[in-house]
């Protein structure tokens, strides 16, 4: 059976705090993409004395061993179960690698409910984002998708009703990158942020008010991976003059992403992102809620 693990993006991301031990308390706005990759998860008799868990991607960027977050994901339920049984795990990616858009926290997420599945363990998505937490704190999220006001580390998890779908949602990689550790300590030595209202944009969603959406549209990091990565910027602009109605990026970076009113529209948007940034993966989506 195949597990989707879908991508994420962040319609509004502050940070409000800092624990003592380094991570950072944020207010965030998760949201589904319908893009998603393709993780399968098998469940065989044990071939030898050890339990052993392979896990094959098709991506040259992703690594086929205990340093794949979904490999990481299976050998946690195998320690918390005492599984005994061989586990194979082959991924289709195609979100886009290091981008901001969970990825790899999705088919961590999507691993775990392959495994509840073929192990016939019976966990409910409470107890899965419990576990899964220690992997990473996209994993929760993950685990449940749709449209979800996070906070803490990220594990804290509300849905906002009703979720947003079917809105026109393009995306733009560029082949440059910025270390996430490295965007999150330049943001710690910078002053007089700029917050994004995230109550604002809960209201909008819950208003479905298309219109207060894009005004409430805020990455507190963009402050400082644009400087970082120019880029980022460049394509923002572009996407907007391309008929974009709203642009921001995701995460850390460096995807960003463009609300667009229409298909036709998103579509020439797209073209233009192709024939201007040489290098950067331009994919077109839609917001997507499972309920």
């Amino acid at each position: 059976m195949v597990n989707y693990a879908y991508a994420k993006i962040n319609l509004a991301l502050d940070i409000v705090g800092q624990r003592e031990d380094g991570y950072h308390l944020v207010r965030m706005i998760m949201q589904t993409l319908d893009l998603h990759d393709d993780v399968y998860v098998e469940r065989l008799a044990p071939n030898g004395s050890d339990q052993t868990i392979r896990i094959q991607t098709d991506s040259e960027l992703v690594s086929d061993d205990t340093h794949n977050l979904g490999w990481k994901a299976a050998k946690l339920m195998v320690d918390e179960f005492g599984l005994t049984d061989d586990i194979n795990i082959r991924i289709v990616k195609r979100i886009p690698v290091a981008a901001g858009l969970a990825g790899g926290s999705s088919d961590a997420a999507a691993v775990m409910r392959g495994i509840n599945a073929e192990f016939e363990l019976g966990l409910f998505d409470e107890k899965l984002q419990e576990l899964g937490v220690r992997l990473g704190a996209d994993v929760p999220y993950c685990i449940k998708g749709g449209t979800m006001l996070s906070e803490g580390i990220g594990e804290v998890l509300t849905e906002v009703r009703p979720a947003l779908k079917d809105i026109y949602c393009l995306l733009a990689k560029p082949k440059e990158g910025a270390s996430t550790r490295e965007v999150y300590q330049r943001y710690d030595s910078m002053d007089h942020h700029e917050h994004p209202d995230v109550d604002a944009m809960i209201n909008a969603i819950q208003g479905q008010d298309i219109k207060g959406i894009i005004k409430n549209l805020g990455n507190v990091l963009e402050d400082v991976t644009i400087p970082m990565l120019p880029v980022v910027g460049d394509i923002k602009e572009k996407m907007l003059e391309s008929g974009a109605e709203g642009t921001l990026m995701s995460g850390s970076g460096p995807t960003v992403f463009g609300i667009f009113s229409s298909k036709e529209t998103m579509q020439n948007a797209a073209a233009v992102i192709n024939r201007n940034f040489a290098d950067t993966e331009v994919i077109s989506t839609v917001l997507f809620s499972k309920s």
